[in-house]
Parts: structure tokens; C-alpha cells; sequence
């Protein structure tokens, strides 16, 4: 009997759709999906036909219910393998966005948090609930930055759940569209970013990490550093071009 694809990959065009599966458990996280992450992450980081990456979760009921607690049951003492956390344990040189299409708690916020940007459905639910069942949320210092200590504790400390309105309301979802239409409009997100100069995209990221993680002037001098390079690059000079020309540009990478 085959092996189930806990992770499901898929090309579209320049996308690659990243595919949490495993419904009927909520999509929770097990040893195979961890394993399987890693390696999607990988390989669509590597192929330098894929400029953006998607996360969902499969089926209309879960994002990701987080750690698979039967697994650990039965594991007891044994930890789980490292997740890729992207930003933290695993460095990616091209965007993602997260498509959460269900509830996305604990893990499943953790998912949620760690790709660049966040396409919520209407359905969406999302909580910390690590505390209500002993857990710590040692990945939260970037939620912290992102929402502000206030809403932090009280999400860490309530084990709230919260709808994809009120995610949007304190700026952890950039949008809200209904289930039916989420995977479509993650898409049309990501085509408008391969739109864009891939130099200057890595740029972008990287100012932005830099600036949560220096002071201001730091920040601003690391930005002057990392952008320098764009200004005298062939995609550029093609910009300029393009511009004039009345055209969309060729975009080379270089």
C-alpha cells in the first residue's frame, strides 16, 4: 500500500500550492507531515521556476490543528523533529503566503504567523491554545512584534479563539474573502508579487526582517546595503524600459 502524502505539492505557473493533508485529523501535525514539509519548503526554494509558495490546509473544516496530541500521546517524552519554521529554523529566499481555509490554532497559528503573508476565509478561526493543555509558545517573540504585547497576552493568555474579522483587525490576516474563493485569491496575491523585480522581492524581505530585528538606524543602513545592488542590476535597467516602452518587463534575476 502506498505511503499517504501527508504534504501535497503543486505547480501553478510560477506558484507553488503547498497542501497540509491529512483532513480527517484536522490536519494536525505528525512525524510524516513534519518530514514532508521540510522537504516542499526545500524543493520549492531550490527550483528557480517558483517565485511564491502557498500554504493551505485541505478540506473546509482546518488550517492545521497543530501538534497531533494522540501522536504525542503515544509518544509520550519523545519530542517532536524540529518544524520548519520559516524565519527561524528554515530560511527561505522567496515569499509565502498562508491560504487558511479552517481553524488554525496552536501549530496551525504557528503556520499562520511564520509565512510573509496571511489570505484568511471567512470560516477561519484562529487561537493560541498551548496553555490549555500545558504547552509553551516559544515561537511567539514574532507575534509579540507583530501584534504588540497587549492583544499577545491576551491570546496567549486566554487560549482564545478568535474569527478571521477580528485577525484582520489587529493585523495578524492581510485579508478576509469567503472559503469559496480563498485559494483563488491567494493566487491572484501571488501573481502580483511575481509582477514584481525578483531582486527586489528578496530585497524587501530581507529590509523588513532586518528592521524587526535592529533599531531604526541600524535598519535604515542595512536597507541602503541591501538595496544598492537593484539600482545598477540588468532587471533595472529593463524596469526603466519597460516603463518607457509601455510594456510589462522581462524580469532576469539579475
Amino acid at each position: 500500500m502506498a505511503t499517504q502524502k501527508e504534504v501535497l505539492f503543486e505547480v501553478r505557473g510560477q506558484c507553488a500550492l503547498i497542501t497540509l493533508n491529512r483532513p480527517d485529523q484536522r490536519n494536525a501535525i505528525d512525524r510524516p507531515m513534519c518530514a514532508q514539509l521540510w522537504r516542499a519548503f526545500e524543493d520549492f526554494d531550490k527550483d528557480p521556476a517558483l517565485r511564491v509558495a502557498i500554504l493551505t490546509g485541505a478540506g473546509d473544516k482546518a488550517f492545521s490543528a497543530g501538534r497531533d496530541l494522540k501522536e504525542a500521546t503515544r509518544e509520550e517524552g519523545l519530542p517532536l523533529p524540529p518544524l520548519p519554521l520559516l524565519g527561524d529554523t528554515l530560511h527561505l529566499t522567496k515569499p509565502v503566503i498562508a491560504a487558511v481555509n479552517g481553524v488554525a490554532i496552536a501549530g496551525g497559528w504557528v503556520f499562520a504567523q511564520m509565512c510573509d503573508l496571511c489570505i484568511a476565509a471567512d470560516t477561519a478561526k484562529f487561537g493560541i491554545t498551548e496553555p490549555k493543555v500545558g504547552r509553551g509558545v516559544a515561537w511567539s517573540p514574532p507575534m509579540i512584534h507583530m501584534l504588540g504585547s497587549r492583544i499577545a497576552l491576551e491570546l496567549m493568555l486566554t487560549g482564545r479563539t478568535i474569527d478571521a474579522n477580528r485577525a484582520y483587525e489587529i493585523g495578524f490576516v492581510n485579508r478576509v474573502v469567503p472559503r469559496a474563493e480563498l485559494i483563488d485569491a491567494a493566487l491572484a496575491m501571488a501573481e502580483e508579487i511575481i509582477e514584481c523585480a525578483p531582486l527586489s522581492v528578496v530585497a524587501v524581505r530581507q529590509v523588513v526582517r532586518h528592521t524587526l530585528n535592529m533599531g531604526l538606524d541600524a535598519a535604515l543602513e542595512v536597507g541602503r546595503q541591501v538595496c544598492a545592488p537593484l539600482y545598477v542590476s540588468e532587471d533595472a535597467n529593463e524596469g526603466a524600459r519597460a516603463f518607457k516602452e509601455k510594456r510589462k518587463p522581462q524580469w532576469k534575476g539579475r
